[in-house]
């Protein structure tokens, strides 16, 4: 990339490491409350529950299938490395465990998308061997 700096390489710290570790290995992790009363999964990861304030939170495999709540179509992004990836749907789903994630959808014409369509998880790798595997969603595909 000849050092100019990218604009979509995530934080990781000891906290985010296994929700990146995870998802290189295919798998969508969440946190989820563990306090009495309260029981609530959230994403992205907290080390404390946002409803009840309790740190009694512990990682929890999602089942990587969601909703789509909302959607926006980006045709110019001039951060590296977006630039190169317009036009892309920059999108807010509902996982079925409750929490809300903001994401990408791929493999989906944008008049094709409809609130309310489902998706299961996909996971988009970086050419460049820089970014960690990231979560992204397609269309469901086989189920009845």
């Amino acid at each position: 990339m000849g050092g100019r700096p990218r604009f979509d390489v995530p934080g990781i710290d000891d906290f985010t490491r296994p929700y990146w570790d995870a998802a290189a290995g295919g798998v969508l992790l969440i946190r989820r409350c563990r306090a009495a009363g309260c029981g609530k999964a959230h994403h992205y990861p907290r080390e404390f529950c946002p409803r009840c304030w309790s740190e009694e939170v512990v990682w929890e495999e999602a089942s990587g299938r969601a909703t789509l709540y909302t959607w926006s179509v980006v045709h110019v992004n001039d951060l590296p490395p977006f630039g190169t990836r317009v036009p892309y749907t920059a999108a807010v789903v509902d996982l079925d465990e409750g929490p809300r994630m903001m994401t990408e959808v791929i493999d989906c014409p944008a008049s094709d998308l409809r609130i309310g369509m489902r998706l299961q998880v996909a996971y988009r790798t970086d050419r460049e061997g820089v970014v960690p595997v990231v979560p992204v969603f397609r269309p469901e595909t086989g189920v009845g």
